[in-house]
């Protein structure tokens, strides 16, 4: 069973989790009272309609109809037109919308309340030049927008690079994490301590090949990444596998520390859970480093997985040279010297 978990199961965390970990919100469930009825606001229905991220699924004429299915999690927005609403617009030039999103999910309602506003700023600004209240060739400021790295805003280029760490992450620290405390739970850790073998060699031993399994994972991820999600790997792709190398032997050396200080591979299990998920939590690939608190800003210093997703983003997606992300590069290589060094230490203690 250990060989699909090594090598099937990230193949297939990558390709699910590249899909699903989306920022997009498609699909709103909307409904749009309209006592007004008029053509103006037949016209504003009509451009909702027409989006890609509405389904329109009642046009009703009561609100409490529709709020009781937003009550019910049947809606997620509603659009309330009230009466007048075109008298009100090109008599007196002022009308009213009211806009009503479900905010149960904070960041899904921003963004639904930004699109509903976008569509309704273009229908006002339209229906100003159609009513001639300004004029077709006023002077305006253009504001042409350019989107770098990502020019089409496709999440997939944005996440698959983060996910990819996860998963490298996951089998190095996990494996490595349980490796000693399965040789102190069957009871042959004595005579390894007692063998010819030498400490160092013992420990490459033990990590080698979890380390080769881990890279393996990491080319096969870059190879998905690139001919199944499209991502443009600009930068160079031997320094991304050159620092990979160096990670994996910090992630490895922490999954060793782990490994002594446990005595079942349960709480091997549990101590390596904790720490990777407060590192996801922790690491910029859900929510900017730069929106976090002062003191999550901190705890990021210590942690491996917010550098290395830092890095595979800069160098994939923006080309940086190694120049531009060494600071990344030599905290990650006084990390892992720090970290294997300290599981080596702390085997030959408690093996003396």
């Amino acid at each position: 069973m250990m060989l699909p978990i090594i090598f099937a199961v990230p193949i297939m965390q990558l390709l699910v989790l590249s899909y699903t970990a989306t920022f997009t919100i498609k699909n709103i469930e909307l409904a749009i009272v309209d006592l007004d009825r008029s053509v103006v606001s037949a016209d504003l229905i009509s451009r909702f309609e027409a989006s890609p991220f509405y389904i329109l699924k009642e046009i009703k004429g009561n609100y409490q109809q529709a709020e009781a299915l937003m009550q019910r999690g049947a809606l997620e927005q509603i659009i309330y037109i009230p009466s007048h609403f075109e008298k009100d617009l090109l008599t007196h030039h002022a009308a009213e919308i009211q806009v009503i999103t479900d905010a149960v999910n904070g960041s899904s309602a921003n963004l639904m309340s930004a699109y509903s506003l976008n569509i309704i700023g273009k229908f006002n600004k339209d229906l100003l030049v159609k009513e001639m209240l300004i004029p077709r060739n006023l002077k305006h400021i253009d504001m042409p927008v350019a989107f770098w790295y990502n020019p089409e805003l496709d999440y997939k280029t944005f996440m698959v690079p983060g996910i990819l760490v996860l998963l490298v992450t996951v089998i190095g620290l996990f494996l490595s994490a349980m490796n000693i405390v399965k040789e102190k739970e069957i009871g042959t850790i004595e005579q390894l301590n007692v063998s010819p073998i030498k400490k160092y060699q013992f420990i490459i031993g033990k990590l080698f090949p979890f380390w080769a399994i881990a890279m393996f994972d990491l080319l096969l991820g870059l190879l998905l990444a690139r001919f199944v999600f499209d991502v443009p790997m600009i930068g160079s792709v031997f320094l991304v596998i050159g620092v990979a190398a160096i990670y994996l032997v910090l992630i490895l050396g922490m999954g060793l520390f782990i490994s002594t200080i446990s005595n079942t591979q349960q709480q091997s299990m549990f101590i390596s859970w904790f720490f990777v998920v407060v590192f996801i939590l922790l690491s910029g690939l859900f929510t900017p480093v730069e929106n976090m608190p002062l003191w999550a800003q901190r705890l990021n210093l210590f942690n491996p997985i917010a550098y290395f997703i830092e890095f595979m983003r800069l160098v994939l997606l923006k080309g940086s040279e190694f120049s531009q992300v060494r600071h990344l590069v030599m905290s990650i290589s006084i990390y892992a010297l720090l970290m294997i060094g300290l599981a080596t230490w702390k085997y030959r203690k408690l093996s003396s």
